[in-house]
């Protein structure tokens, strides 16, 4: 696969991470991040940390972070890119923030409770469906607040970025917080440095991002990176326009519910390390479903697959015409395939 692009899109995993998640380039992440936070919270320096946590008993979960960051203040950053829209991203996010509250828990000695601030980044490639309607709205910052709406604790703090709603272009982007969210957008479309970037921390960018820079491991990991991303847009795309993704309320009648089981067949078939949340936001198939479904395809018993798909899609396999037998047998052949 040839790359025809000059610079790295940033919202695959390879380049995200080339730019925000090595040491040699933390002055970035800092630069990005302090245009997100609230202007009273301002990062001079920080460090990575490990981006897997487990909970406090070996039954808990476990929870991987994109990036993960202390500041020599103590605060801590996780930043999270989110391809895919996610029905629960926001609970997810909860759920993630709990892990450094943990982490600061000081064991076996007294402790007070003192926790330092803890700050979750949602960079955002889709839009929240209750905030779609607020178009001129990217930036969320959620704080807890009382019956008065002032904040009630300071330091928990939720920042999500809804990217598709920033339309500006470069010449309408007069800050710095305006130009890191264009680049994010744009930078795969352009072929040398506009005037308006040419600040030190853009050039350095620009410089880590260029794809002719980079030696033969790294090429062949970002056309891995690149190629995901792109199977990934191809798939959510088919299902948009399926109207899979809509919000749709039909429940599982049975042309809504055989179209829903050949998405996710098809996402699963591509993408079998994608989450529950994932499978469930793209195909618009309930989660606890999807989990459900994913077991009896484990265990590979084909009566199973078949009574569960008869059960649950209102779709009888052994009753329906060649054609759409076939359809399904196949989806379910490259399944089985890609969960070995």
């Amino acid at each position: 696969m040839k790359i025809k692009e000059k610079y790295i899109n940033l919202f695959t995993d390879f380049g995200f991470k080339r730019v925000f998640g090595e040491e040699a380039n933390k002055d970035i992440l800092i630069d990005f991040l302090n245009q997100v936070l609230p202007k009273n919270h301002i990062i001079e320096d920080l460090n990575f940390s490990k981006n897997d946590h487990l909970g406090a008993g070996e039954e808990n979960r476990k929870a991987i972070f994109d990036l993960y960051c202390i500041s020599k203040t103590g605060e801590r950053f996780i930043v999270e890119l989110q391809k895919a829209r996610q029905d629960f991203f926001k609970d997810r996010s909860v759920y993630y923030a709990s892990f450094p509250i943990q982490e600061m828990a000081q064991r076996g000695k007294e402790w007070n409770f003192e926790l330092q601030p803890v700050f979750t980044v949602g960079i955002l490639n889709f839009t929240f469906k209750e905030h779609q309607a607020e178009k001129n709205k990217i930036r969320h910052h959620v704080q807890l607040k009382d019956q008065d709406c002032q904040v009630f604790y300071d330091k928990l703090h939720f920042i999500y970025l809804e990217l598709p709603k920033f339309t500006k272009s470069l010449q309408e982007c007069k800050s710095r917080y305006d130009k890191w969210l264009w680049i994010f957008k744009n930078l795969p479309e352009l072929e040398e440095i506009p005037v308006d970037l040419r600040e030190d921390i853009f050039i350095k960018l620009f410089q880590i991002t260029e794809v002719a820079k980079f030696d033969d491991n790294e090429r062949a990991a970002y056309q891995s990176s690149l190629k995901y991303l792109w199977d990934l847009n191809n798939v959510i795309n088919t299902a948009k326009k399926e109207g899979l993704m809509e919000g749709r309320a039909e429940g599982l009648a049975e042309g809504a519910a055989m179209e829903k089981l050949k998405t996710l067949l098809r996402i699963l078939a591509k993408f079998p390390k994608l989450s529950t949340e994932e499978l469930a936001a793209i195909s618009g198939i309930e989660e606890v479903l999807v989990k459900r479904f994913i077991a009896v395809l484990n265990s590979k018993d084909n009566d199973k697959i078949a009574t569960f798909i008869q059960e649950k899609f209102s779709f009888n396999i052994h009753s329906r015409k060649a054609k759409e037998q076939k359809e399904i047998n196949t989806l379910l052949t490259n399944v089985l395939a890609a969960l070995k």
